[in-house]
């Protein structure tokens, strides 16, 4: 049944639209936070790192790969593990929601978990256990929301082309609002209270998901279904399959660079930088919220080109898009490298550069992030699609953990030619794609032959 709508597009969209702006409040808020609080305060502390319950043996297992870690160098590994399970739990959070409890649920208990969550971190004794709850429950709730977008379109509605897009700008200005708010009430009022904004967040992006159930039918929610019952898959179903598998390990590559900008980046802006402003020191959270922002002004422009290139004829398909993303924003992390070129006496780069980096990597991330998860979310099968969801989000899980292990390649190399790798890889990533595309296209086709 179709919903009514509102500025064109079903009214559920929006209700899941909204609910992912609060989730990012919540998320992007502590995220932008998380490396700094860990290198800046909590780890120096030995006296307060011994109350953690079950620091001990955790040091003890990244160390017992990796060699004696630095505070700094156990701070990076410890947020790429948590970024990494926080996007690769939706494959399981999908499954649970496709096959067990239905996405409702899961929703539910999704965003119950993370506010726990977030009001744990207040204390330095369950930090490790807020993380587990903050990891479990994005498990739940992000292989859940956005995997019942395709339900609100009937196949062939023109719509659904553009939904994921707007999608999009609600986890933007969720991402955009929530270092700033959350930033401030740490700089003010220290840590603690900072992760306490991103819990009342997540409380109001549960509420927002209720509220909104009168525009979600009730096929959205998932249902349990016996194993025995299940459909087979179509032979276009099994090819789609094949299609999203082949392209997974050239997504990584894109997110292996993006997951830097989370972690090892805000060391680069706080000692590479000159942060200060006509006597004003920046927050460096701030600056997170330059890729929250920046998707209010790109989106409306990507479109706008595409639908100039349609008319035309020559708008880009699904796969030359991820190229083109992964291509620009590769290029753009390569300028953070020319730092020590334009360095000040003191050795920092003029703010300008990460200024600049915001904007052209938006630009790029605006032809990838949205258009890869409306790959994963229109192509796969419609049993699947939570779990395929989940799986996209395990290309950002692969992405994190890389990024964790090469953290310490920024101690003992140096920004520019870290900088450069990571260049190298996402660039590399959107090459592959356009060199698959030809293969690619024929799995990907949307017919059943």
């Amino acid at each position: 049944m179709r919903t009514t709508d509102l500025f064109g597009q079903p009214k559920g969209l929006w209700v899941l639209a909204g609910t992912e702006f609060w989730d990012r409040i919540s998320f992007h808020g502590m995220v932008a936070m998380l490396v700094l609080y860990m290198t800046g305060d909590l780890l120096l502390h030995p006296d307060r790192v011994a109350t953690i319950i079950g620091f001990a043996p955790w040091r003890a297992a990244l160390e017992a790969t990796s060699g004696a870690l630095s505070p700094q160098a156990l701070a990076l590994q410890t947020f790429g593990y948590y970024y990494a399970c926080v996007t690769g739990f939706p494959l399981l959070g999908g499954w649970i929601g496709d096959r067990v409890t239905g996405r409702k649920i899961a929703v539910g208990g999704g965003a119950a978990m993370m506010t726990m969550g977030h009001f744990a971190l207040a204390f330095d004794r369950t930090f490790l256990i807020a993380l587990v709850l903050l990891m479990c429950g994005a498990g739940l709730l992000r292989g859940n929301l956005s995997a019942q977008i395709k339900s609100l379109y009937a196949n062939g509605d023109a719509r659904e082309v553009n939904a994921f897009q707007y999608y999009y700008l609600g986890i933007n200005f969720g991402a955009a609002a929530a270092p700033i708010l959350s930033g401030s009430v740490a700089a003010i009022w220290g840590w603690h209270a900072g992760f306490a904004v991103a819990g009342f967040g997540m409380l109001i992006g549960l509420a927002t998901y209720l509220a909104g159930q009168r525009w979600l039918t009730a096929a959205q929610h998932g249902a349990r279904q016996p194993t025995g019952k299940r459909a087979p898959l179509t032979p276009g179903e099994r090819r789609r399959v094949l299609g999203l598998l082949m392209i997974w390990p050239m997504v990584v590559g894109y997110w292996t660079a993006q997951a830097q900008i989370w972690n090892v980046y805000n060391i680069w802006l706080r000692d590479s930088v000159n942060l200060d402003l006509g006597g004003f020191s920046v927050p460096v959270p701030w600056f997170q919220s330059l890729d929250g922002l920046a998707p209010g002004l790109f989106i409306p422009l990507v479109l706008w080109i595409w639908s100039m290139q349609a008319k035309r004829g020559r708008e880009p398909d699904v796969l030359t898009k991820l190229a083109i993303g992964s291509v620009i924003f590769g290029l753009s992390v390569g300028l953070l490298a020319a730092g020590p070129l334009m360095a000040n006496t003191a050795g920092r780069a003029p703010i300008a550069l990460p200024l600049l980096f915001h904007v052209t990597s938006n630009f790029g991330a605006m032809y990838y992030a949205p258009v890869i998860l409306g790959l994963y979310g229109t192509r796969a099968p419609e049993s699947l699609r939570g779990t395929f969801v989940g799986i996209c989000m395990l290309a950002v899980a692969a992405g994190s953990i890389l990024s964790g292990w090469m953290g310490g390649l920024y101690e003992s190399l140096g920004p520019a030619p870290f900088w450069l790798i990571n260049a190298a890889i996402c660039t590399g990533a959107g090459i592959g794609i356009l060199i698959a595309a030809p293969v690619l296209n024929r799995l990907l086709a949307q017919d059943e032959a």
